[in-house]
């Protein structure tokens, strides 16, 4: 199988980038990219370290990235599963990356810059849900933002109801856990659980 391993093979193929393609992307937040950021209950960040690559889906009511300034953002790392793969790659490697999710809009928001990891208890009561504060509150300062066209929701049908497939036909988490640990946990009192332990302690 032929490879691409230059960057001069790669320009060859792709040439260069759309004007508009370079004009969209701005070191901060404008009025209509921060429209995005207000909108968005859900974003993907991606981060960097020694251990590898991590990808990890974020998700609370809108506004729960929150605006500290045009080149701010502040969020709230909630209690999960207590796998810090993020936190420690952005200890490692402040570098991050967001993609910002809103349900119905084709467009998403692209942002890149660079993490820190905040445990200021004022930051953090100010994110509190039902009681529920967030362990640490990751900041980030922008370098480029940018939105990304709606090529790829529309191509997925994403956000189409009649494309939606029924969660019956995939493995379930327990399912999951049952194959890979040969049995070890029990898959069905983990999907049974699940439920109540969304509400009480994720």
């Amino acid at each position: 199988m032929q490879t691409i391993s230059t960057i001069e093979e790669l320009d060859a193929i792709y040439g260069e980038p759309g004007e508009r393609s370079i004009l969209k992307e701005v070191p901060a937040l404008t009025k209509g990219y921060r429209a995005f950021v207000e909108a968005s209950p859900f974003v993907v960040m991606a981060t960097s370290g020694a251990g590898g690559l991590d990808c990890s889906p974020k998700g609370d009511a809108p506004c729960f990235v929150r605006i500290l300034d045009d080149r701010t953002l502040a969020i709230p790392d909630r209690p999960g599963n207590n796998r810090t793969d993020n936190l420690r790659n952005i200890l490692e490697d402040p570098r991050i990356s967001l993609l910002f999710l809103i349900p119905g809009v084709r467009e998403m928001l692209r942002i890149n810059g660079r993490a820190a990891i905040t445990v200021d208890d004022e930051l953090r009561a100010s994110f509190a849900v039902n009681g529920k504060l967030p362990r640490s509150v990751i900041l980030v300062t922008t370098e480029a933002v940018y939105f990304h066209c709606a090529k790829a929701v529309m191509r997925s049908r994403l956000w189409d109801i009649d494309a939606q497939i029924d969660p019956s036909q995939l493995p379930t988490g327990g399912d999951i856990l049952t194959e890979i640990t040969n049995g070890k946990i029990d898959g069905d009192a983990y999907d049974r659980e699940l439920p109540e332990r969304l509400k009480s302690t994720l």
